[in-house]
């Protein structure tokens, strides 16, 4: 049985409140002490969401692994946690929220086995305009749920970038994408109230700003707000402003290995380490963990395609991880002991971009914790990171006629 469905509720049909119907071009505000997955008989699941009003949303399921996600127009969940919504795992053993597309946020629910929907609902109250979300999840067997696997078709914007593309360069201008990690539903690394993707944002705009001080650089951002952006929609920013280099910012968090200062990755197919390895792992993971559709994506969401990297492109991405480097020890730092690494980051597989991927530190090093939390030293960061970017231009623009000979 495939479902895909999208809602446009009662609260736009006789006896809703005019003032709610209105007021839907607010967001509608998730409450926390409404929202509940719950566990009943017979095999039995619900789920519950509490809104302020009532938006569209669609309902759609995913194999590989199983996963139940929920699309919604314009609803705000910053007063909920993981744990308001699941407070113990079950047939559902875990949950992500947040903004996905423009205009729309998405809930993901992780799933133990396959489960289905028997009844979806969102009745609107009359009198408050207060709306409820139920979903009643009931199991069933593997092959009826792969059955109905699927995002909805007219999903094109799950992919785009979170903001207009921009036109490519028409000149010798020095285009370089920033690319601030995870975003949106896809929180990335969680350390004492700190998120990967608002503290990567933060170093992005202070970078983004370093490098237009300087006169010589046309930055754009692969996302600019709270967003979700797929991995491949990353890289196709960059091809579509035709860019010079790629910058992926990451702060993430090591469970062994005790990973402290800056590291720079290139591209390869073999990691240089075991940490390389699970870094590059987990961030290939991304699209999966926010609820996208890869049925049909080819081996570049894996992460193995360096195969399409062409012979120039890979010198010139280790000569600018050597100039990031050089520059960002000059500046203080802190850098990794071994600062410069290899692993199959999907990010990274652009085959016309020079690409690096900076773990600017670890949110499971107290001191890189501290560091990242401290708006001074994001500036010095990034200052250094951006002495390094026109250094490695400078150097590229000189043996550009050798190599081309």
């Amino acid at each position: 049985m495939r479902y895909v469905i999208m809602v446009i509720f009662a609260l736009f049909l006789v006896g809703a409140p005019r003032v709610q119907a209105d007021a839907l071009t607010a967001l509608a505000r998730v409450d926390p002490d409404d929202s509940l997955i719950s566990e009943g008989w017979f095999g039995n699941t619900k789920l519950t969401i509490g809104l302020s009003q009532g938006v569209p949303f669609r309902v759609f399921h995913l194999d590989d692994p199983m996963r139940l996600v929920i699309d919604f127009r314009e609803a705000d969940w910053a007063a909920v946690t993981a744990e308001d919504l699941l407070p113990e795992p079950g047939k559902v053993t875990g949950v992500r929220f947040g903004p996905f597309g423009p205009g729309w946020s998405r809930l993901v629910l992780d799933l133990a086995e396959p489960m289905l929907p028997t009844d979806i609902g969102m009745p609107v109250d009359d009198s408050t305009g207060t709306a409820r979300l139920t979903v009643a999840l009931k199991s069933t067997d593997a092959a009826t749920f792969r059955a109905g696997v699927g995002a909805p078709k007219d999903a094109s914007w799950a992919t785009q970038a979170a903001q207009t593309p921009p036109t490519p360069k028409s000149d010798d201008t020095f285009v370089v994408v920033i690319d601030p990690g995870h975003g949106g539903v896809d929180p990335g690394a969680v350390r004492d109230g700190i998120t990967e993707k608002d503290i990567m944002l933060k170093v992005s705009q202070a970078l983004a700003e370093a490098l237009r001080r300087s006169g010589q650089v046309e930055v754009v951002l692969t996302r600019t707000d709270d967003r979700f952006v797929s991995l491949p929609g990353r890289v196709d920013m960059a091809h579509a402003v035709d860019a010079d280099l790629f910058i992926s910012l990451h702060a993430d968090i090591l469970s062994e290995g005790g990973a402290s200062g800056a590291t720079i990755y290139t591209l390869a197919k073999e990691a240089s380490d075991e940490a390389a390895e699970q870094l590059a792992a987990q961030h290939n993971r991304a699209d999966i963990l926010a609820g996208a559709d890869l049925s049909g994506a080819d081996d570049q969401v894996a992460g193995v395609l360096l195969d399409l990297a062409r012979q120039e492109t890979a010198p010139r991405s280790h000569q600018a991880a050597a100039a990031l480097i050089d520059a960002m020890r000059a500046g203080g730092g802190p850098m990794n002991a071994r600062p410069a690494r290899q692993a199959g980051f999907s990010v990274l597989t652009s085959a016309d971009v020079p690409s690096v991927l900076i773990e600017v530190g670890f949110l499971s090093s107290k001191r890189d914790l501290a560091n990242l939390r401290d708006p001074v030293w994001r500036a010095g960061i990034a200052a250094a990171m951006a002495e390094g970017i026109l250094a490695w231009r400078a150097s590229d623009l000189a043996q550009r006629p050798l190599v081309r000979k």
